[in-house]
């Protein structure tokens, strides 16, 4: 029987623990929040950020980290992309030689402006690192509706073993060996989701959120291909598909932060007023960053920037998008 350990205990976590656990999986969830795992055990039930999912017999509620990891043969981490460095240090003593990471944080680290697996080779086996990612809502999954995502690795074995592992007649898993194109799409599509919100809150319409899609789309994979990232990967599930399940449902907390701020709230309120960590506002300041180091022309990424740190309003941002000089759509 395989053994996995969780770190996180959030929406995303508890799902695919779910998946895991109803396979006949041995499942350990630890999470920072000892209040909020003391209410998952009492409930069983993730009441906080997955309700109405109750939890399967084989998931356990695990109080010390290195318990959770102890005998563990995968570890998922489930912990914000900005937190994804700190879990590692913590847990990586605790882990079994020879274990399998999983890793299903979409995100870029402020300030270094790395992806999660260029963290992580600084810490582990990257033969047995994969990456997790796709259009996944993880209130969808918690309830078995049919989802597909990618497992993303540097070595294909690997990441079949995790296509195994995860793999159920509700939940499919495709393999790929572009990291750095699989992390990107699902770190970039949430600023995008964000822009997609401040249109919707706005009243722009259909129109205006698919340009918007389409031309943050064109951006990301600009990015993607100076980074080393494969086109056909934007084109696939965790390119268009995690872009168009992130920008149009009330499920991603990246929009709906997104239409508070178009209807008037600030960047600030919006993300208090959502609950739970909203990747992409973390995520722009970084994509910001990187696309300006690299010299790649990302204007979507770089209003929203501006709108977020309160140097332009929501209506400025969408006036400097739209009064941009007449160009080639392929340029």
């Amino acid at each position: 029987m395989n053994t996995i350990g969780v770190i996180g205990a959030g929406s995303w976590g508890t799902a695919l623990a779910t998946v895991l656990a109803g396979k006949g999986y041995s499942v350990r969830i630890w999470d920072i929040d000892e209040q909020h795992l003391k209410r998952m055990e009492e409930n069983r039930e993730n009441t906080d950020y997955l309700p109405g999912v109750p939890l399967n017999d084989n998931i356990q509620i695990i109080y010390e980290a290195k318990d959770a990891l102890k005998n563990a043969d995968t570890v998922l981490f489930s912990a914000p992309a900005q937190h994804f460095r700190s879990a590692l240090e913590s847990a990586k003593n605790c882990m079994e030689d020879g274990v399998y990471v999983v890793n299903v944080a979409k995100g870029i680290e402020q300030k270094s402006l790395l992806r999660m697996s260029e963290i992580a080779a600084d810490y582990l086996d990257m033969d047995r690192y994969v990456v997790l990612s796709g259009p996944s809502h993880a209130e969808e999954v918690g309830k078995r509706l049919p989802t597909t995502v990618a497992a993303a690795s540097c070595s294909l074995p690997a990441a079949e073993r995790i296509q195994d592992l995860f793999m159920t007649d509700r939940f499919r898993v495709y393999t790929t060996e572009d990291v750095v194109g699989v992390e990107l799409g699902g770190a970039l599509k949430n600023i995008i989701a964000l822009g997609a919100g401040i249109s919707d809150g706005m009243g722009f319409g259909d129109n205006a959120k698919a340009a918007l899609m389409t031309r943050g789309l064109a951006e990301i994979t600009r990015l993607g291909l100076k980074l080393g990232a494969k086109a056909e990967t934007f084109a696939g599930l965790t390119g268009t598909g995690d872009l168009i399940v992130t920008c149009t449902s009330m499920h991603s907390r990246n929009r709906r932060c997104g239409i508070m701020i178009g209807e008037g709230m600030s960047p600030a309120e919006a993300t208090k007023k959502v609950g739970m960590v909203v990747e992409g506002m973390f995520t722009t300041e970084a994509a910001y960053e990187l696309a300006k180091r690299e010299g790649v022309e990302m204007p979507i990424t770089e209003s929203i920037y501006r709108a977020i740190q309160g140097e332009i309003t929501a209506a400025e941002a969408v006036e400097m998008l739209m009064g941009r000089e007449k160009k080639h759509e392929q340029g």
